[in-house]
């Protein structure tokens, strides 16, 4: 992760970059990209979890050259995405080409493979696993610094002195805002995008390509649900005559997994069923594997001899590609989604389906209808928070116990299983909403580590144990990060922990009006970590879902990636029901890293005399911290009443859960973890914690603080955009 060198520029200096954004200065981009460690290969002894690629790259090279398999002219280069046919967040095993052929197992990125280069591109959130990852063929663009070139103008200079250059791409496996960008991008060069719709790494994985999961999909009940299926169409109707769309094709499988109150097994951790649905006013269709479709599925959706606009057609799953080319002739304007948030809508592909002018791209109307959880949504939310807090009360008392018992028997694989293990004991549990994540030492520095047994460490005593997971509930999804230490912490590790702690409670305790942008949330976060020069390269929160998607846009809290208010999303307003993340860090590369997360509900906090409506915070996740990371003496009264009155709640409600259970062990552990902290100084509640009743002068008071944040969010962001002012 990068850290910022000295402080921070003072008023002067960022007025001085202000005024001069008009002298635009093109960027030094570094074509080479960025130092490999371990390379090269025949110098250095190469880490456990590198795999040789030298083959599938030799094999995909050659059928780049095939005309048979490209079925055109042949490439000069490939690009390989992460995305599925679906565009979803996490893939199915079987549809992880980019994994394949790079070796590189993290959620993002982009692979370019020409005849002579490997490049793959990664955020900040990967930089130190790719880096690890990758064999010494591959080149590696860290997206986030600024001297790294986009996609485009990578393919641009490296084929500058080329006249006519073919760059092939599954469409797909392509949103298409991002093939249309890449080919505006490319307009004025010699290279030029070409469709190959015959998936080259499809034709070189042979061997041990996994097949897809065969469990069938099943009903969610209406008691966890809150709205029938019907009623939602109804709002998705109301939608489409509002923008006069004659039918909408829905790609998302989150989407559609809401839309119709169906779950299923098609990715591994996300409860959905593969399929697509078309949307019109006469008619609903379904287009999904039959053997996916059990009979209470049939009966949910009345898919019996449907023939009216309230009933569900069922389709083969590939008939999506024929049917939308026939059924659109009878349609003048289709409702295509695009990107919102992290949504990136429909493929290219899909798009290509629909002729040009009856396209209308938008993003999908379900991601603003599911944001706003309804009354039986948030209280699922809460009492699957409440169960996942029994379940990790649990864990973390026996693995503490068990440390002291047996400290050479521990280490980062135990953990994560041991995670996994004490939420399946849960009531509605119905797995695990992501791979868990455990990194002890360096390896808690990586920002999404899973540990494997090419890379699994005992846990020792000298450093921080970071452990991120969350559970799928009939009810909720949960996502909840806790740091630990099983010695005695340095006062460094205390300093980062203290301050990432301190940005958590500020986000947190906020009480902010309903106009406020969620990505402007962000520097109330890091503001703590910012003070020393410190960035991390990850967003501060994202959207979760009902049972759904652990990343759930519009919202996403992050100054450094594109804001779910922006044009793409239309504007979004944050709402009593929401629910987002709240997940500051700390990483010193090599060393340790600190990640504290709690989700968060958005409820109102009151009314200001002009009748604008203010927003505040309640934590649902109810986890101790660990008191002895806390330098306590960094901490305001403010943060310490905010402290005492979150391990209240947490011995008022988790307490009784754990009693009910007879996890008295779990329960001693708890009240040990939650000790009330002495508050020496008088605290302004009315202030800090947004009473729902305080007096329009407090409100007064955010409004001013609001607007700060925002001019220096606003000013930091154009000073970034234009002279890379802060680049490390």
């Amino acid at each position: 992760m990068r850290e910022v060198p000295g402080s921070m520029p003072g008023a002067s200096s960022l007025t001085n970059a202000y005024y001069l954004q008009s002298d635009v200065v093109e960027p030094l981009l570094n074509y080479n990209g960025a130092k490999r460690s371990y390379c090269p290969a025949t110098s250095h002894k190469q880490p456990a979890d590198r795999q040789d690629t030298s083959v599938r790259l030799k094999q995909l090279r050659s059928e780049m050259s095939r005309v048979a398999s490209v079925q055109g002219p042949p490439l000069n280069g490939y690009i390989v995405t992460s995305d599925d046919a679906h565009q979803s967040d996490l893939s199915d095993p079987r549809d992880m080409r980019r994994e394949y052929i790079t070796g590189f197992y993290g959620t993002a990125g982009e692979a370019v493979i020409t005849m002579s280069k490997a490049v793959f591109w990664t955020d900040g959130r990967y930089h130190i696993q790719a880096d690890h990852q990758l064999d010494c063929n591959w080149i590696l663009m860290k997206h986030g610094r600024g001297e790294v070139p986009t996609v485009t103008e990578w393919l641009k200079h490296e084929f500058q002195n080329q006249a006519l250059v073919n760059i092939g791409a599954d469409p797909t496996l392509v949103s298409a805002i991002d093939w249309e960008t890449w080919e505006n991008e490319l307009a004025n060069s010699s290279v030029r995008l070409v469709p190959v719709r015959n998936n080259l790494v499809d034709l070189i994985w042979q061997v041990g390509r996994p097949n897809y999961n065969p469990l069938p999909a099943y009903p969610l009940l209406d008691k966890y649900s809150g709205r029938a299926w019907q009623d939602k169409i109804q709002s998705i109707r109301i939608e489409m005559e509002v923008v006069k769309a004659d039918a909408l094709v829905l790609t998302a499988l989150d989407e559609i997994a809401w839309l119709f109150n169906i779950r299923g097994y098609d990715l591994p951790n996300t409860p959905v069923l593969r399929a697509y649905a078309v949307v019109t006013y006469q008619s609903i269709h379904l287009y999904a594997p039959r053997q996916k479709i059990p009979r209470s599925v049939d009966e949910h959706l009345k898919m019996d001899l449907c023939s009216h606009a309230g009933c569900v057609k069922w389709h083969n799953y590939t008939s999506i590609w024929y049917d939308l080319r026939t059924m659109s002739q009878a349609w003048n304007i289709v409702w295509l989604p695009t990107r919102c948030g992290y949504s990136p809508g429909a493929s290219m592909e899909i798009f290509n389906s629909i002729p040009p002018e009856k396209r209308l791209a938008k993003p999908s109307p379900v991601i603003s209808l599911r944001a706003q959880k309804n009354e039986i949504e948030a209280e699922g939310m809460r009492r699957s928070h409440l169960r996942d807090a029994v379940a990790m009360c649990d864990f973390l008392a026996y693995m503490e116990e068990q440390y002291e018992l047996n400290s050479e028997g521990w280490d980062e694989m135990q953990v994560a299983r041991l995670a996994n293990e004490f939420r399946y004991e849960q009531d509605k549990n119905k797995g695990i909403s992501f791979p868990t994540i455990a990194g002890y030492a360096s390896h808690a520095a990586i920002p999404h580590y899973e540990p494997n047994n090419l890379t699994n460490i005992k846990i020792g005593k000298t450093s921080t144990l970071v452990v991120d997971s969350g559970g799928q509930y009939l009810d909720g999804t949960t996502d909840v990060t806790r740091t630990l230490h099983f010695g005695t912490p340095t006062e460094e590790q205390k300093k980062a922990y203290t301050r990432v702690l301190i940005g958590a409670i500020q986000l947190s305790s906020l009480i902010f009006p309903n106009s406020l942008r969620s990505n402007q949330l962000d520097i109330v976060a890091r503001a703590p970590l910012w003070n020393i020069g410190y960035d991390y390269l990850h967003g501060t929160g994202h959207g979760i879902g009902h049972f759904l998607s652990v990343h759930e846009s519009p919202i996403s809290v992050s100054y450094m990636q594109t804001a779910s208010s922006d044009k793409m999303c239309g504007l979004v307003e944050l709402k009593p029901g929401f629910f987002l993340s709240n997940e500051p860090g700390y990483y010193k590369e090599g060393d340790f890293g600190v990640r504290l997360e709690n989700i968060l509900e958005i409820v109102e906090a009151g009314t200001s005399k002009n009748l604008e409506t203010f927003l505040k915070f309640r934590d649902v996740t109810l986890v101790p911290y660990e008191p002895k990371l806390i330098e306590i003496n960094m901490l305001t009264a403010s943060h310490i009443r905010w402290l005492n009155n979150y391990n209240r709640r947490i011995r008022d409600e988790v307490g009784p859960e754990l009693k009910k259970r007879l996890k008295m062990d779990a329960f001693d552990w708890m009240l040990k973890k939650t000790a009330t902290i002495p508050e020496l100084s008088p605290v302004d509640e009315g202030l800090f914690f947004g009473r729902s009743h305080a007096t329009p002068s407090t409100f007064k008071q955010f409004h001013v603080l609001v607007y700060v944040l925002f001019i220096y969010h606003t000013l930091s962001s154009k000073c970034t955009q234009n002279r890379k002012f802060f680049a490390g």
